[in-house]
């Protein structure tokens, strides 16, 4: 009998792309047939669902999170030539290195790459969550974390003062990023300074090519065949009552979640009200 409070041995792999990126990979669990997926957001890496990857993993999946190219431990483009038509061949990529069609979980960048992906290859996952993101999106939320996200070119000098920056953006949050999680997020330069790690060259160009591909992902959303739910944050200044009814429409077998007291951050705001969620949703899930 499994333990449920055993934590998941967790195996680090790398895969290959088609165009030579290497996606460092964690997986959690190990049961055939019973895969999910996690997409993390625009300046994320897979630690941002780590609790979330091992409470799927305890309740009987293979939970697999990666890290975007240009983020965490992947490569990073050459040219800096970043597409979101790329991290959309990324996704199906890892999608189809499981043992079969996964459920796909992904967070903003991520849920973006999601639509896309169930939109286009109807068989490429089972299952679709997307957290709190929507084919069209509120402007004035998103370029407030662009601004964050531009903000602070040239690095930290300690984990305390990015810590620091980290809770001003965050202020409703009661406890900090621990040094450990934000070593995910840092990476040393050659100057000693601690940067973002993902790579900055693809901030403009992923922000001005998601909103030219806004009207390709409200098709694709039409398309989605597989069961899907949106889980928003109650607070979130990403989507909006008039966004979600818009998804709705365009996905009408879709269901549609309130976290509340949370942002957009809403896996990371309250993690374990969004873990039930996902497992709730999971259990529904019709027999293969």
């Amino acid at each position: 009998m499994r333990d449920p409070l055993a934590e998941p041995a967790a195996r680090q792999t790398r895969l290959q792309t088609v165009d030579g990126i290497a996606l460092a990979l964690e997986e959690f669990g190990n049961v055939p047939g019973a895969d999910i997926v996690y997409a993390h957001g625009f300046g994320q890496t897979r630690q941002a669902w780590l609790s979330c990857a091992r409470a799927t993993a305890r309740a009987g999946w293979t939970s697999t999170t990666y890290d975007a190219r240009g983020h965490g431990q992947s490569s990073w483009l050459e040219s800096g030539d970043y597409s979101v038509d790329q991290l959309v061949d990324d996704l199906r990529q890892v999608c189809a290195s499981r043992s079969q069609a996964p459920v796909v979980v992904g967070a903003s960048m991520g849920g973006l790459v999601g639509i896309a992906l169930a939109g286009q290859a109807l068989d490429a996952c089972r299952g679709l969550i997307l957290v709190d993101i929507t084919p069209r999106w509120e402007a004035a939320g998103v370029e407030r974390i662009l601004a964050f996200m531009r903000a602070h070119p040239e690095g930290f000098s300690s984990l305390d003062e990015a810590a620091e920056v980290i809770a001003g953006y965050l202020p409703h949050r009661a406890q900090r990023k621990s040094p450990e999680r934000l070593g995910s997020l840092l990476i040393p330069d050659a100057d000693g300074r601690l940067r973002w790690h993902w790579d900055p060259r693809m901030l403009e160009s992923i922000a001005h090519d998601g909103v030219s591909h806004q009207a390709d992902l409200m098709q694709a959303a039409t398309r989605i065949r597989v069961p899907t739910m949106l889980i928003s944050g109650s607070e979130s200044d990403v989507v909006s009552e008039s966004t979600i009814a818009e998804f709705l429409h365009l996905v009408p077998h879709a269901r549609h979640a309130v976290v509340e007291q949370a942002t957009h951050m809403v896996a990371g705001d309250e993690n374990t009200r969004f873990a039930g969620l996902v497992q709730r949703f999971l259990d529904e899930l019709p027999s293969d």
